[in-house]
């Protein structure tokens, strides 16, 4: 079992019903995390990427480091600024206590962005993981909350994790008052190790410190739909109703605008209907752009080649199968049907697994060459990518 697999596993069984949106969970010894990402790949980002902040930014006391202090800027040919890490900077910083801070390390790392993937196809929620590396016991953010539910992975050391219950239930980052700091003592304080996963509801407060030494942690942001969204969904599909998109009679009789504002309700209620919350979770996985990435050096049709690999690059991809047999997919904003021999290929897909032309092919019994034009159509659509395998 790999650890992703381990890690995704975890979030089954009772979590969902018992745990997801309510209360922090921790998972000892999940798996071995040391390879989904190390330092030597947090050295090659550092080095070889322009990571102006936020995207990469020291915290130190709870309070941001300059970023003069260990990076200097650089003037390109083109007369465009960016700013250089100076390492010995970066390492004095580190050194008297700053925690570093990489945002959307999954787009800069492919295991790490695979894993984003399967926590978004298991979780039908958006994911944007960080990266956390500290070197010394000094707490880099403070006590705090998130306004998004977290998925933590312990890769190296061990931090400790004072945890408060929430102030105010489920924050919003859009919301109408802010939470008031804990009174109490914290409700747990763990240490979490190598190979550890803790989640975190969003209004938890927190306060993390590393307690042996360095550190490296990945935090896995998650953004499930809430009310609100569900909400602002169905005022967009009760446009199809004359009674919503007529003007408010707000110069009307109070007899008519009783009979309006009844109108509404009986429109409203009709929407809220068993099964809605399913609709609106895969009308927002068919509208999700997902990851899209090119397939150079293909630029036409993707040729008939039982050696290439190809992924879809959305998550929240879905497919039913009609009266007739044949699949139905629905990603990126687009909607395909194909003959009843694609289902495998469409299944294959949709579940977020990586396969080449030829096993599609054989799983489908269609012809490497109606493979590869059913992919052309999802690549062209940007919800597909192909590559060859090394």
């Amino acid at each position: 079992m790999t650890a992703i697999t381990a890690a995704v596993r975890s979030l089954g069984g009772d979590f969902p019903a018992e745990a997801f949106g309510r209360t922090y969970r921790l998972w000892p010894q999940v798996s071995d995390f040391s390879d989904l990402f190390t330092w030597n790949d947090l050295n090659e980002i550092i080095a070889r990427h322009r990571l102006e902040p936020p995207r990469l930014r020291l915290f130190n006391d709870g309070a941001q480091v300059p970023q003069h202090a260990y990076a200097h800027p650089v003037v390109t040919k083109r007369h465009t600024v960016w700013h250089r890490i100076e390492p010995g900077n970066l390492h004095h910083q580190l050194n008297e206590g700053a925690s570093l801070v990489l945002d959307s390390v999954d787009t800069l790392h492919r295991r790490v962005e695979r894993f984003a993937e399967a926590l978004e196809r298991h979780l039908r929620t958006d994911v944007q993981v960080n990266l956390y590396a500290s070197w010394t016991s000094k707490e880099g953010f403070g006590l705090h909350f998130d306004d998004h539910d977290v998925v933590v992975v312990q890769l190296e050391g061990a931090k400790r994790w004072k945890i408060h219950e929430p102030t105010r239930i489920d924050p919003l980052r859009i919301d109408v008052e802010a939470p008031e700091p804990p009174e109490s003592e914290p409700v747990a304080e763990i240490i979490l190790r190598a190979g550890d996963m803790l989640y975190l509801p969003r209004g938890w407060w927190h306060a993390v410190a590393a307690t042996e030494g360095r550190s490296l942690h990945l935090t896995c942001g998650l953004k499930p739909a809430t009310g609100a969204d569900l909400l602002s969904w169905l005022a967009g599909q009760l446009r199809a109703s004359a009674a919503v998109r007529a003007n408010l009679p707000h110069l009307a009789s109070r007899e008519e605008q009783v009979a309006y504002l009844a109108a509404l309700l009986k429109e409203f209620t009709a929407a809220l209907h068993e099964g809605v919350i399913e609709e609106f979770l895969c009308a927002r996985g068919a509208m999700d752009p997902g990851r899209p990435m090119p397939s150079l050096p293909f630029i036409g049709a993707i040729p008939a080649d039982e050696r290439l690999h190809v992924r879809l690059t959305t998550s929240g991809a879905w497919y039913e199968v009609d009266g007739e047999g044949r699949p139905v997919m629905n990603a990126g904003g687009r909607q395909w049907t194909f003959a009843a021999p694609a289902l495998a290929v469409v299944k294959h897909l949709a579940e977020g697994r990586t396969a080449s032309i030829g096993e599609l092919a054989v799983a489908s019994s269609l012809s490497v060459g109606q493979v590869a034009a059913l992919i052309t159509e999802l690549v062209a659509a940007d919800v597909a990518a192909v590559s060859r395998r090394r």
